[in-house]
């Protein structure tokens, strides 16, 4: 058995120094395959250049991310697009909406929701959401596009029972990461309500790194820490937890790994 980090931005600069060391490492704690979502154009390269040097390990997705949808996201956009024609993709991410940062282009993140949810339909390929302070509202227009044709995980998962009830009611996924360890984190009620089958687990590296490392970079080699958390919280033997969890991400991307 291993673990597998279903979202990691491991090819951004914050690596460039130890990237190597940092693949050992998370192969040395279990953690033998790290799926990549892509930020926006300036990301694809050194994404796609890491997919190859770690073949096998590491596997691309490619999407616009809501913090880079500007006013020309159409142009954006017209690059994922051309990727997907170009060559395959487990996943269109990381993709979805944000009202934390910036709620100026509110009505663009909708709009680029959609048109990269449409695409996943297309390409019979699962969306990986970002939803930060707007869970709500991307539930809510994940239920209306829901035709039975759509999959994915909200990533970064962070919100009630009740909401975690209404993803997992949609076929999709929840993405526990390094938030899971904090004190006042707000899960340690939510998690043994979560639906085994439906969780995953991640770093969302270099960010949100799990306790005793929090406040500094995160790295894949701390799964075991966030598995650890979640096992306890769900009572269940951390065993159970790695076996269930990599085969959820499986199921959520593997059918679709060219």
């Amino acid at each position: 058995m291993f673990w597998t980090d279903t979202h990691a931005h491991i090819y951004v600069e914050d690596f460039d120094t130890d990237r190597a060391d940092m693949l050992a490492r998370a192969q040395q704690a279990g953690v033998e395959k790290i799926y990549m979502p892509n930020i926006d154009s300036t990301s694809i390269d050194r994404m796609l250049e890491l997919e190859d040097k770690a073949a096998g390990t590491c596997v691309a997705m490619i999407g616009l991310h809501p913090c880079s949808v500007k006013k020309d996201f159409e142009k954006e956009l017209y690059i994922v697009e051309s990727w997907l024609a170009k060559r395959p993709f487990v996943a269109i991410g990381e993709m979805g909406t944000d009202l934390y940062w910036d709620k100026t282009f509110w009505e663009q993140q909708k709009e680029a929701f959609s048109i990269q949810a449409n695409w996943a339909k297309q390409y019979g390929v699962p969306i990986v959401i970002h939803s930060r302070e707007s869970l709500d509202e991307t539930i809510d227009m994940v239920e209306a596009l829901q035709d039975g044709k759509l999959s994915g995980v909200f990533h970064c998962f962070t919100g009630t029972a009740e909401q975690a009830t209404r993803i997992t009611k949609l076929g999709f996924y929840l993405g526990l990461g390094g938030v899971a360890t904090f004190k006042k984190g707000g899960l340690d009620d939510v998690i043994p309500e979560m639906d085994m089958s439906k969780i995953v687990l991640e770093t969302d590296s270099p960010y949100l790194a799990p306790v005793p490392h929090r406040g500094k970079r995160n790295e894949p080699a701390y799964i075991p820490l966030v598995a650890a958390k979640v096992a306890q919280v769900k009572n269940i033997p951390l065993e159970e937890l790695q076996s269930v969890t990599t085969k959820n991400a499986a199921t959520l991307f593997k059918a679709h790994e060219s």
